[in-house]
């Protein structure tokens, strides 16, 4: 009668194991973590979209007012898209770094790629470590 309590505690812990012990997909998560932050550009929220800021962007500019001047200043298309979409995105050192394609078609009309930057913190959080945006070429339409 031990022997089979015994299997069935082993069975019970077995299969919630899996469950607790599976990380989140940290492509998954960050994807996340951009569109939270595109959604509080667009709601002029300076205080969300600071908070996806790495240490190095906010040692940069250390007050939320000034990232989000100078993101509006030079990130029109990622402050305020028209629509956009994932692209590719790409993972590295087992998820330490990690990249995303984003393609954004500006208010303008213009098209644009963004490629995000995101670093796994110490305490395994991500935030947001740089952004590059450049313009793509026309769209023939389809």
């Amino acid at each position: 009668m031990r022997a089979f309590f015994a299997v069935v505690i082993l069975c019970a812990a077995s299969a919630l194991s899996p469950v607790s012990a599976r990380a989140e997909d940290p492509i998954d998560t960050t994807r996340t973590m951009i569109e939270e932050q595109i959604k509080a550009f667009l709601k002029d929220d300076a205080e969300t979209a600071y908070s996806f800021a790495a240490p190095g962007i906010k040692a940069m500019y250390p007050d939320k007012n000034l990232f989000f001047a100078m993101v509006k200043k030079s990130y029109e298309p990622v402050y305020h898209p028209g629509n956009y979409a994932f692209g590719r995105s790409r993972s590295i050192d087992d998820g330490a770094l990690i990249y995303h394609e984003v393609l954004i078609s500006g208010r303008d009309g213009k098209d644009w790629t963004a490629i995000y930057q995101i670093m796994r913190q110490p305490d395994g959080s991500y935030r947001i470590n740089g952004v590059q945006i450049v313009p793509d070429a026309d769209s023939k339409g389809i």
